[in-house]
């Protein structure tokens, strides 16, 4: 099973419209999963398709990439892992903070 990242897709895109999408150029995929806002279920204008076959993969990123879908250019090709985040003990987010001296007056 190949993933492809697809990005800069229309904020209105659906999983529907963006199965079309791949069918019309002759591509079948398995799965398609448009990313969304956890808190207002809105597009995030990325997602990504699965496809079972490799060379339909090849073919679908070769044909795809750069065809437009509701007046934008898609990025399609081949999904990265993930990058591991590394969390610090004290959550401040990596920052120095400076709390003395005469400039902090809240």
């Amino acid at each position: 099973m190949i993933k492809l990242f697809v990005g800069n897709l229309p904020y209105k895109a659906t999983e529907s419209d963006l199965q079309a999408f791949f069918e019309e150029a002759g591509v079948h995929v398995d799965s398609v999963n448009i990313l969304r806002d956890r808190f207002s279920g809105e597009a995030r204008g990325f997602g990504f398709v699965e496809i079972n076959d490799d060379a339909a993969a090849t073919q679908a990123v070769q044909s795809c990439n750069g065809r437009a879908l509701m007046g934008r250019a898609l990025v399609v090709n081949e999904a990265r892992p993930p990058e591991r985040r590394e969390r610090s003990a004290g959550g401040g987010g990596g920052r120095q903070r400076d709390f003395g001296g005469s400039k902090n007056r809240w």
